[in-house]
């Protein structure tokens, strides 16, 4: 057999792996894709934050890479067929695990990793605990691919040139955790938010967030980015500005208004959890999943105001 004969035969018999195994992405903006991930709670189900990536002239670059090693070796997958332009950066907006625990598959020479200049001590603290419940939850998930940021983003916003495309890297004060980050594709005019956005998913409040700080935040985003598209952290892949946080916004408004009045009103929060903000909760996808937990989280942080 000639080599282009044995080339095209081994091409075929790779073809059914590669569509195996990559993540299936599509193209939100020219040269700027991403995965919707599926609804789901974090450790019991697979593929649940969105994730993508920037195509420029000479690299590219990762934003968020999923929640485990596998994950993370598919949308490497994904790139790959679509360009062979190294990876130069990765992303992660924050510590939650369903977003960064796929980075170990990208560590290679010449990719650098960025993130909030708390995310260090986010993985310190939290990392080792991740690892754990990602193990009983049965992910292929050890210590080694906890992947910390070899350069951090605080007051000063980053921006990386991948080649006639421009993008910008900006850390935002606590909010759905105190180390989240924004990145906006200046040639598309639009912002990644992670999972300061979430749309057509309840928003998720708990661990180093704040929903004090989360809505101030949103408060700003809804000024600055108010011709924007945007990309959330959980649901559909691309929305308008305005609608998308003031959905947000009008659910961690109310509940915290209610757990205030509870509050006030010096009743328990085993009580609580039951009953407060059922109604505005049950318009939102996974409120079975979260809202419990949105006000036990409230009520820790409003008790003390």
């Amino acid at each position: 057999m000639n080599r282009p004969a044995l080339f095209l035969c081994c091409l075929c018999c790779l073809q059914p792996v590669l569509a195996a195994d990559c993540q299936p992405v599509e193209a939100i903006q020219p040269g700027f894709y991403a995965r919707q991930g599926q609804d789901g709670a974090v450790f019991s189900a697979r593929n649940i934050a969105n994730t993508g990536f920037i195509i420029g002239t000479r690299a590219v670059a990762v934003i968020d890479t999923g929640g485990s090693p596998e994950e993370g070796a598919a949308l490497l997958c994904a790139i790959r067929k679509l360009t062979e332009l190294p990876v130069r950066y990765v992303i992660n907006t924050h510590v939650h695990p369903d977003h960064l625990f796929g980075n170990s598959a990208f560590r290679t020479d010449g990719v650098s990793f960025i993130g909030h200049k708390n995310l260090p001590r986010a993985l310190a603290l939290l990392g080792e605990t991740y690892v754990q419940r990602a193990q009983e939850a049965g992910l292929a998930v050890t210590p080694a691919d906890l992947v910390p940021p070899d350069q951090t983003v605080g007051d000063t916003p980053l921006t990386l040139d991948l080649g006639e495309r421009r993008i910008r890297i900006e850390a935002v004060g606590q909010s759905h955790t105190d180390n989240d980050l924004t990145v906006l594709d200046e040639s598309t005019n639009t912002r990644w938010l992670g999972d300061l956005l979430f749309h057509h998913h309840i928003p998720v409040l708990g661990g180093s967030g704040s929903v004090n700080g989360w809505l101030d935040t949103i408060r700003i985003l809804e000024i600055q980015d108010a011709g924007e598209r945007l990309i959330p952290g959980h649901g559909p892949l691309q929305t308008e500005a305005l609608p998308a946080l003031e959905a947000e916004r009008g659910y961690l408004e109310h509940m915290r208004a209610a757990v205030r009045a509870w509050l006030q009103e010096d009743k328990p929060l085993a009580e609580g959890v039951d009953s407060i903000g059922q109604q505005e909760a049950a318009t939102w996808p996974m409120a079975q999943e979260y809202h419990k937990r949105n006000i036990s989280y409230l009520y820790s942080e409003l008790e003390w105001e």
